[in-house]
């Protein structure tokens, strides 16, 4: 059999057995393949119209299947997730989200999810070959003519994933393996508080330090949270450096001033507990080149756009705007143009957020020395058929001052936001990640500038 990372689910799909009754044959034959596979081919294959040897063949493939996606081990004894599953087995909707999450956080179906995203993106059908090119392309392989996305889809439907075909539920797979629904158990139990400054924290990836008041404005910004400055350290720091997350260093007075804030870096628990799943999930959306590079700090992967190979510029260049949004926790959805493709010089990102209302965000970052009128103008020109709301101008070099007039204009006639980032901007978070903050409050402040409404009575 060829190699494939997608496991193998011939005979192993909801079209043709019942995961609750194989639950209960696997636990009732426990340490006896061959008692569990003539139990299978008895309850779904021997009213096929095929020989003995086929009927045996096919139960064969269904106890395969359960292996290959951890549900059995090779003795047919259920496995931590089967056990799991077993105890779910009388309530069906926690049965089928359990193992959807399984599937997507274990088995690579989030990279499958992504996939079809993309495709769809990009205008094309959703079909087993365009679905290898792409997984490809990500480092995921499966033989040519199999069916195993096409198995995986039929279980993650079951769990209200896919509907219509591939036709992503994109609220489900946010409930499934999203951070708030995760169920990350480091999380349970804090306040909301506490909880947005972990989270914020976790965003910024690095080691630090960081100062505390910084991640405080990071975490109001990002979650909408509002923290009682005074109380900082009673209400959320030192509960958190007492549950292990983080590492406090006091401040040191100066003359003429209080305290300086603490000092906050990340512990090996915060990063086991909350960075790597954070990761583990978007390293499963995209490509092994970014995977890597999205594990670096932002320092490292401004660095990476010098480099000889305009392919590892491309990839920086995408991992640059990943770093940047997910600073303020936004969704990624989809990849327009890839660095690779235009020597390194360009790559169009698509993200999303959900808190408050809904906001698309569409980001174009270019490691060229200057971004053009042009080069705002066809974003403009791109959020029609995109729906989005916002478009961030990402730079590691300048924006003439035609961009930023050109964008001023479609700012005064339209509700679309368009926020630039320029090279000096890009240096001044990597130096402090948590300038982001200062950098969208000004760009804020100027779309509100722009957008003032005349409320003088007559106006209309």
């Amino acid at each position: 059999m060829q190699h494939s990372d997608l496991p193998f689910g011939s005979e192993f799909s909801p079209s043709q057995i019942s995961l609750v009754h194989l639950l209960e044959l696997a636990k009732a034959t426990a340490g006896d393949w061959r008692a569990f596979e003539k139990a299978v081919r008895e309850a779904y294959f021997d009213a096929h119209n095929t020989s003995e040897y086929n009927k045996a063949k096919l139960a064969n493939n269904t106890k395969l299947g359960m292996i290959a996606y951890g549900v059995i081990d090779r003795d047919v004894t259920l496995t931590e997730l089967g056990s799991r599953l077993y105890s779910l087995r009388q309530d069906e909707a926690r049965l089928y989200d359990e193992f959807a999450r399984h599937i997507l956080l274990h088995l690579h179906g989030l990279a499958v999810v992504q996939c079809v995203l993309d495709i769809q993106a990009a205008g094309q059908t959703v079909d087993l070959v365009t679905l290898r090119e792409w997984l490809e392309e990500r480092g995921i392989h499966f033989p040519r003519g199999g069916k195993h996305p096409s198995m995986m889809r039929l279980w993650l439907q079951k769990a209200g994933v896919f509907r219509d075909g591939w036709r992503v539920d994109e609220d489900k797979l946010q409930k499934l393996v999203g951070l708030p629904a995760h169920d990350i158990e480091a999380l349970s139990g804090m306040t909301r508080e506490q909880q947005a400054y972990l989270r914020a924290l976790a965003n910024l990836g690095g080691a630090g330090p960081y100062a505390s008041n910084d991640i405080e404005r990071l975490a109001a910004i990002t979650y909408g949270v509002r923290f009682n400055e005074k109380n900082l350290p009673k209400t959320v720091l030192y509960p958190l450096q007492e549950a292990g997350f983080i590492y406090l260093e006091r401040g040191t007075k100066q003359e003429g001033r209080g305290a300086k804030p603490f000092v906050v870096r990340p512990t090996g628990k915060l990063v086991a507990e909350i960075v790597e799943p954070l990761l583990e999930q978007v390293g499963q959306q995209v490509g092994p080149g970014l995977r890597s590079l999205l594990r670096k700090s932002l320092g490292e992967v401004v660095a990476e756009l010098s480099a000889q190979d305009k392919h590892t510029r491309g990839l920086a260049l995408e991992a640059l705007a990943f770093k940047l949004m997910r600073l303020v926790d936004l969704t990624y959805v989809a990849t327009r143009l890839r660095g690779a493709a235009t020597a390194g010089a360009e790559v169009d990102l698509i993200f999303e957020g959900s808190r408050l209302v809904f906001s698309r965000w569409q980001v174009q970052c270019k490691n060229t020395a200057r971004v053009g009128l042009d080069d705002v103008a066809k974003e403009v020109g791109l959020t029609h058929a995109l729906r989005s709301n916002v478009i961030v101008v990402v730079s590691t070099g300048e924006i003439g001052p035609e961009a930023r007039r050109y964008a001023n204009n479609v700012m005064k006639d339209s509700n679309l936001c368009v926020v630039m980032i320029d090279g000096a901007d890009v240096q001044a978070v990597v130096a402090n990640p948590t300038a982001l903050v200062d950098v969208l409050n000004r760009e804020a402040r100027h779309a509100m500038k722009l957008k003032v409404i005349d409320t003088r009575e007559g106006t209309s």
